[in-house]
């Protein structure tokens, strides 16, 4: 057995992908998958801030397609929101301040339903949790992941339309966020009745270190895939 590390990529079958936006751009992506059994659930992963460096390889978004197919029999998929860039390519159009990456939203669901995905979650961090709770309420999604959520461009009014919705609401605070804190997240988030607020004790905002990512990876785990909670820390070598 070998230890899983911050580098550890574990089996899966890789695809790039191109999504088709309804205002006529081209994303670029990746989805991975299984490569021994259907898969039980689908992470539809929506990445940080662009202009900040946000990208479908940001690294929590990477490690969970890197690890979950294998650990957890999940699909991923991962993309670059409009006029983003990352080692896959550059998505078209521009940054929309979280305007219009409504239709980047929507393409990927599109994509997920068409080639029939199961049981989507919709995985958001920083930006991509305001991408989720504005954009996101769509029939197929099962509920929202939030990690990092600063609800900046998030409206009470978007909150309260997740608590009329009642689907699942997690969010992820780390105890030293940038934005959002625990004690301050909870308290916005009561707009959201059955919204769950987990704080995360030593957290930063980026979630930087190993021990933080194996959090987020089993909180993630916990919910969309019960069975294969809690993850193993260790894979068979070779």
């Amino acid at each position: 057995m070998g230890e899983i590390r911050a580098s550890t990529v574990l089996p899966a079958a890789r695809t790039d992908i191109t999504l088709h936006t309804a205002d006529g751009l081209e994303l670029v992506g990746e989805l991975a998958v299984p490569v021994d059994r259907d898969p039980v659930a689908t992470l539809v992963c929506l990445h940080p801030l662009p202009t900040h460096g946000g990208m479908m390889d940001s690294h929590v978004i990477r490690k969970a397609s890197y690890r979950l197919p294998a650990l957890a029999g999940l699909a991923v998929l991962r993309f670059n929101t409009r006029g983003t860039e990352s080692e896959r390519g550059v998505s078209q159009g521009s940054f929309g301040g979280g305007e219009t990456e409504k239709y980047d939203v929507a393409a990927a669901l599109e994509y997920a339903e068409y080639h029939d995905l199961p049981r989507p979650w919709l995985l958001g961090w920083s930006f991509g949790t305001e991408l989720a709770l504005k954009w996101g309420r769509d029939p197929l999604v099962q509920g929202l992941l939030l990690l990092s959520p600063p609800l900046h461009r998030a409206t009470d009014a978007d909150l309260d339309a997740w608590g009329a919705d009642g689907r699942p609401v997690v969010a992820l605070v780390p105890e030293h966020d940038d934005y959002l804190r625990p004690p301050e997240a909870r308290e916005r988030f009561k707009r959201i009745p059955q919204a769950e607020v987990v704080g995360v004790d030593g957290a930063k905002h980026l979630w930087v270190g190993e021990p933080y990512v194996r959090i987020v990876l089993n909180e993630v785990v916990k919910r969309v895939a019960p069975q294969a909670h809690p993850l193993p820390e260790e894979w068979p070598a070779g």
